[in-house]
C-alpha cells in the first residue's frame, strides 16, 4: 500500500461510530486556532459595518428600480452576499485547511486506526465548520439590524433552509480540495483561487438586481451563486428559488461521496 492510499476498511467499521468524540476534539482544535476563529467569524460583521459606512449611498434609500427594491437602503441588499460570504470563508479557506493540516501532522493516520472512516471525518469537520458559520452569520446579522435596521426576510423558513443548504453544498468544494491537495499552504492557496471566482459570482461586486442577467443565469449554476439568489429571494422578493435550492442539493450529492472516495488518511 502506497503512503497515500487510504487505509482498507474492515467489515466491522461503522462510519458513525465515535463520531461525536471526534466532532467535539474537532472543535478543540479549531478553537486553539485564534486567528482562524476570529477571521472565520468577524470578518463578514466587519464586511456589512465597513461597506455601509466606507462608501457613499450605502445608506441612501434605493429608487427608480420598482418592487421590492424601492424603499430599501442599499446596503440591505448586501446582506444575502455577506451570508454568502460567511459561507465561503469558512468552507473554502478554513475547511480544506484544518483538514489537510490534520493529515500533515499525523492526526488523519492515528484515526485511521480507529473503526472511524473517511465519512466519518469529513462529517465531524463539517459540523464544526458549520457551528463556527452559523456564529459568524448570527453576528453579521446582528450587526446589520443595529447598524442599518435590516428588515426580516419575507420567508424566514425559505432563507434558513437556502443558508444550511448552500453552506453545505459548498463545504463539498472544501471537502474535495482537502481531498485532493498535499500540502496545506496549497489548500489555502487553492481555496483562495475558488473562493473569489466564487464571490464575484455571489454578487459582491454587482448585488441582486444589478447583477447582469447572462452573469445570474451563469451564477446560479455555481453554489455560492446559487445560495446568495436563493437568500435574495427568500429575504426579499417571497419567491421559492426552486432551481437554486435543486442546484445545491445537486453539488452535495456529487461532491460529499468524490471527496470520500478521494480521501486519504496519510
Amino acid at each position: 500500500m502506497s503512503a497515500t492510499t487510504a487505509v482498507p476498511t474492515t467489515a466491522g467499521r461503522r462510519p458513525m461510530r465515535g463520531l461525536g468524540a471526534l466532532t467535539a476534539s474537532e472543535a478543540r482544535l479549531f478553537l486553539r486556532d485564534v486567528g482562524s476563529v476570529v477571521f472565520a467569524v468577524l470578518f463578514p460583521a466587519l464586511l456589512v459595518v465597513g461597506v455601509g459606512y466606507a462608501l457613499p449611498g450605502m445608506r441612501d434609500p434605493i429608487e427608480g428600480m420598482g418592487a421590492p427594491w424601492d424603499g430599501h437602503l442599499a446596503i440591505q441588499l448586501y446582506i444575502p452576499i455577506a451570508l454568502s460570504l460567511a459561507v465561503a470563508t469558512v468552507a473554502l479557506s478554513t475547511l480544506p485547511t484544518q483538514i489537510v493540516t490534520a493529515r500533515e501532522l499525523g492526526v488523519l493516520r492515528r484515526i485511521s486506526t480507529t473503526p472511524m472512516r473517511p465519512q466519518g471525518v469529513l462529517i465531524a469537520q463539517v459540523v464544526v465548520n458549520l457551528g463556527v458559520l452559523v456564529l459568524a452569520s448570527l453576528l453579521a446579522l446582528v450587526a446589520a439590524a443595529l447598524a442599518f435596521g435590516l428588515p426580516a426576510p419575507q420567508s424566514p423558513a425559505v432563507a434558513a433552509l437556502a443558508f444550511l443548504v448552500g453552506a453545505a453544498a459548498t463545504a463539498g468544494v472544501g471537502l474535495l480540495i482537502a481531498a485532493l491537495v498535499r500540502k496545506a499552504s496549497a489548500a489555502g492557496g487553492i481555496g483562495m483561487m475558488v473562493y473569489f471566482p466564487m464571490l464575484f459570482f455571489a454578487g459582491m461586486w454587482t448585488p441582486g438586481p444589478l447583477m447582469p442577467d447572462t452573469v445570474a443565469a451563469i451564477a446560479q449554476f455555481t453554489p455560492l451563486g446559487a445560495l446568495s439568489q436563493a437568500l435574495t429571494a427568500a429575504w426579499f422578493t417571497g419567491e421559492f428559488p426552486a432551481l437554486q435550492l435543486v442546484v445545491m442539493v445537486a453539488y452535495i450529492v456529487v461532491l460529499y461521496p468524490l471527496a470520500a472516495k478521494l480521501f486519504r488518511w496519510q
